[in-house]
Formats: C-alpha cells, sequence, structure tokens
C-alpha cells in the first residue's frame, strides 16, 4: 500500500526540517506544502486542523503536529 504524506513547513522552521529529513531516510515519498509563500494553503491548514504551528503533517488523512517520529513511524506502519 502506498502512504499518501503531505509536510506543511515553512523555510525557517527547524523541525520542518528534521521532519522532511525523517522522510527521505526512511525512504517516504512526501508532497511539501510550503504555507510560508501559499497564504491560501496556509489558512486551509487552520481552517482544517486549528493549528497555525508547522510542521503538520498528513498520513493518509491523520495528522501529526509537530516533529513526532513515532506517531509518523505509527501510521506509515498501520
Amino acid at each position: 500500500m502506498s502512504n499518501q504524506v503531505t509536510v506543511y513547513s515553512t523555510d525557517t522552521c527547524p523541525y520542518c526540517t528534521m521532519m522532511k529529513n525523517f522522510l527521505e531516510q526512511n525512504n517516504v515519498a512526501y508532497t511539501e506544502v510550503n504555507v510560508q509563500h501559499d497564504q491560501a494553503a496556509a489558512n486551509r491548514l487552520v481552517q482544517t486542523t486549528g493549528q497555525m504551528g508547522v510542521p503538520q503533517t498528513n498520513i493518509n488523512g491523520e495528522w501529526v503536529l509537530g516533529f513526532d517520529p513515532n506517531r509518523v513511524s505509527e501510521l506509515l506502519n498501520a
């Protein structure tokens, strides 16, 4: 089964970089949405999750707030 992974990030967020590096090290394909450059995406993200912080990662419809490699691994292996 292929996982659908989207990382919402900004250019200046160290935890966003950690999340993307974690996914890459584990050979997980993902789509990045940079909410610093896409205000409409940023607004949709806040409306969807109620959270303004990044990274926010959507894995198969489940949200992970912040850099939480244990939760990411759980969702990828579910």
